[in-house]
């Protein structure tokens, strides 16, 4: 039996006590499955949670996915039922004796009056591996439900034995049309939202809004309030493009310098260079620079990718590469950002070659195979006469060839 969300986070409008203490984001919270929107995929009625969140028995799962993309509110709904009681756990603020306490409770709860425990547990992935092996004898007994909420690659992040006993949810970023609905919702909703106020929002306002919010809910509905707050105050009701930007917080780019986007913003830009696509490739630029990564870091991928994908197609491409790292060092950001986009584009028009690059693995492969093989004679140093007499240093035949007898491969490298 499933039951309505109820909190006192919900406020009315009308309360202006309440509601001006409680964002108008947490006010306009889904308080059930119908009040959803987005994530089809994910929470679509024959879906792994959709079933769960419309009365089948709950089972622990790990969500991922960007801020304001639903965590949070799925685990709220994932409770509104009679037969378990929600738990809440920060793996910021919370450490192993917390741990303990809880699934004590859990056990108790479930042994004194037949209700289970379903443990919501927020970035669940800055529990360190140690931390999350204490759920695991919890989890497999059923003494609790966990629902982890992470926007980290939990294949990354939470360890094999505790993923391999939870299903990982894919939560992604709102689409526009979702953004949009959720703040006509809010426009219109005189209980919760701002509907006794009597808004408008300009259509390029609504664009915009939509466009910067990155699919992010909770910054599309702040906008929409600091808007209303300050249209208000300039006694207007309609809320244009210029109130939206002074309602915008500047959204942190999404990119962890240690963490999974840090690696497929990276491998972005090394492809696009490799694709020959100059504008793409400056575009992951900038969105590495906009978000902090170090300038020097980009400038040794680039060194690397001279040699590893221009190679002996454009021989100056390295030495240019070279100069770029040395620019960077030399002048420092903002102005090394120059240098960078004249090496991006230079290593991104030119022809490409692996040849070398190529011929090495297939070198490090034989060696990996046919281990330390000795050195044929007439390669070997002779300095002393006993040695020159053995025949080390002797110039070779053509029959002995300077690879040593064993090896299975004996070319390596291609011209094609």
């Amino acid at each position: 039996m499933t039951k309505p969300v109820q909190s006192s986070l919900f406020a009315s409008a009308g309360d202006a006590g309440q509601a001006g203490r409680v964002p108008l984001a947490e006010r306009m919270r889904p308080r059930s499955v119908d009040e959803l929107v987005g994530q089809a995929a994910a929470l679509g009625p024959e879906s792994f949670l959709g079933r769960i969140l419309r009365g089948a028995p709950p089972r622990s799962c790990i969500l991922w996915g960007p801020p304001g993309s639903g965590k949070t509110t799925v685990s709220r709904l994932l409770t509104a039922r009679d037969d378990v009681e929600l738990e809440t756990l920060s793996a910021v603020l919370s450490g192993v004796k917390d741990l303990r306490l809880l699934f004590e409770r859990a056990r108790q709860r479930r042994e004194l009056e037949g209700r289970g425990t379903l443990l919501f547990v927020d970035e669940i992935h800055r529990f360190n591996k140690a931390q999350q092996d204490a759920f695991l004898p919890h989890v497999e007994s059923g003494t609790v439900v966990l629902v982890g909420a992470t926007t980290e690659n939990p294949s990354f992040e939470v360890n094999g034995p505790l993923l391999s006993r939870c299903r990982v949810v894919v939560l992604g970023p709102l689409d526009a049309g979702d953004i949009s609905l959720l703040v006509d919702k809010a426009l219109a909703d005189e209980d919760r939202g701002l509907g006794k106020l009597g808004l408008a929002l300009e259509d390029d306002a609504r664009e915009f809004l939509c466009r910067q919010a990155g699919g992010d809910a909770r910054v599309a509905l702040g906008a929409i309030e600091a808007a209303a707050d300050q249209a208000l105050a300039t006694d207007t009701r309609l809320l244009s493009t210029a109130l939206i930007e002074q309602g915008l917080q500047k959204k942190a780019l999404a990119y962890d310098r240690a963490g999974e986007e840090h690696y497929n913003v990276i491998s972005a830009f090394i492809k696009s260079m490799r694709a020959g696509d100059v504008d793409a490739a400056l575009y992951w630029l900038a969105r590495m620079l906009e978000a902090g990564e170090d300038a020097m870091f980009v400038a040794r991928r680039m060194v690397v990718f001279a040699s590893e994908d221009v190679g002996l197609a454009d021989p100056a491409a390295l030495s240019l590469a070279v100069a770029v790292k040395d620019a960077v060092h030399f002048v420092g950001l903002p102005e090394a950002s120059i240098n960078l986009s004249h090496g991006v584009a230079y290593l991104a028009r030119a022809a490409k070659s692996r040849a070398s690059h190529d011929a090495m693995l297939e070198a490090t492969a034989e060696v990996s195979e046919t281990g330390s093989l000795a050195v044929p004679r007439h390669l070997r140093n002779a300095p002393t006469q006993l040695m020159k007499d053995l025949g080390y240093g002797r110039a070779a035949d053509d029959a002995s060839g300077n690879l040593p007898e064993g090896v299975t491969r004996r070319k390596f490298f291609s011209e094609g």
